[in-house]
């Protein structure tokens, strides 16, 4: 199983440590993957139901300060050579379809082709009303951005117009990435695993290492590939990843429950770091290589 973590760029790390070196120390202690998270801007009070808390309430301090995913990774791409980039997950019915486009490739070609993206449709509404996009139409703006994306990423999209985006015939999106960026859709509801098996490249979700659910996740990705199935495509190539968040310095507690998520499905995991600690030594003792 691949082990990715993810390199905060939100709160006090980013500023005390900087996004580069912490990439550089987790590359360099063996992690196979490096991931951001994603928000523009958040309110001052969340009312929205947080989809991944039992409760539906996000409780985290809404004044935590956010780089911008994009430009996280590209400090990241700078400053590592060899480990995958990814968004977990970026909410792109919020980004310019044709500028994300761009940037993405951009970040492709200068990272070696390394590039990974987690998209999602976003549940924070706040944040939708603050960017005026339309939130009742999230589903549908990602579905049709991600489309825009792959075209862009030919080099010589083709003329559009649908009722969200008009895209004038002639029009080059240059550089193109190195190969085609895999997709992997988030989210937990029956559409978005659907949506993951008919248009992806995989899965990412996420479970609290305090709750963690193998059965729930082979399900997950059972519904995955039979969508994959019905839409005409393989669904031995789709990939599951999981992020499993309330995972920062407890690589014990990883280490033990690997074999049941590899077991479920899971190919890959994403975990949080303890600063404070040790990177290399939290590695090892996930993978299975500490002393």
């Amino acid at each position: 199983m691949r082990i990715g973590a993810l390199v905060p760029n939100s709160g006090r790390w980013p500023l005390e440590l900087g996004i580069p070196r912490m990439a550089a120390t987790l590359e360099e202690a063996g992690f196979d993957s490096l991931w951001v998270s994603d928000h523009i801007v958040l309110p001052q009070e969340i009312v929205s139901r947080y989809p991944f808390a039992d409760d539906g309430r996000a409780t985290w301090p809404t004044d935590t300060p956010y780089f911008d995913a994009l430009i996280a990774m590209a400090l990241i791409a700078g400053a590592t050579s060899r480990a995958t980039i990814g968004t977990a997950v970026l909410v792109l019915p919020l980004r310019h379809p044709i500028v994300f486009a761009k940037q993405a490739a951009s970040l492709d070609r200068a990272s070696g082709g390394r590039l990974r993206l987690g998209v999602g449709a976003g549940w924070l509404e706040e944040e939708f009303i603050a960017l005026d996009v339309p939130f009742a139409d999230r589903n549908g703006r990602l579905v049709e951005w991600i489309a825009i994306a792959r075209d862009c990423w030919t080099g010589t999209p083709a003329a559009r117009t649908t009722d969200r985006y008009t895209l004038p015939a002639g029009t080059l999106c240059l550089p193109t990435p190195e190969s085609p960026i895999p997709f992997l859709v988030g989210g937990h509801s029956p559409t978005a695993l659907r949506r993951a098996g008919r248009l992806a490249d995989g899965w990412l979700g996420q479970q609290s290492l305090d709750a963690l659910d193998p059965m729930a996740l082979a399900n997950a990705g059972r519904a995955m590939r039979d969508a994959a199935v019905d839409a005409g495509r393989a669904p031995a190539a789709l990939q599951v990843v999981l992020r499993v968040v309330d995972s920062a310095g407890r690589p014990d507690d990883v280490a033990a429950a690997i074999p049941a998520l590899a077991a479920a499905g899971v190919d890959e995991i994403i975990v949080n770091v303890d600063w404070e600690a040790d990177a290399g030594a939290q590695f090892a003792a996930m993978s299975g290589t500490g002393s």
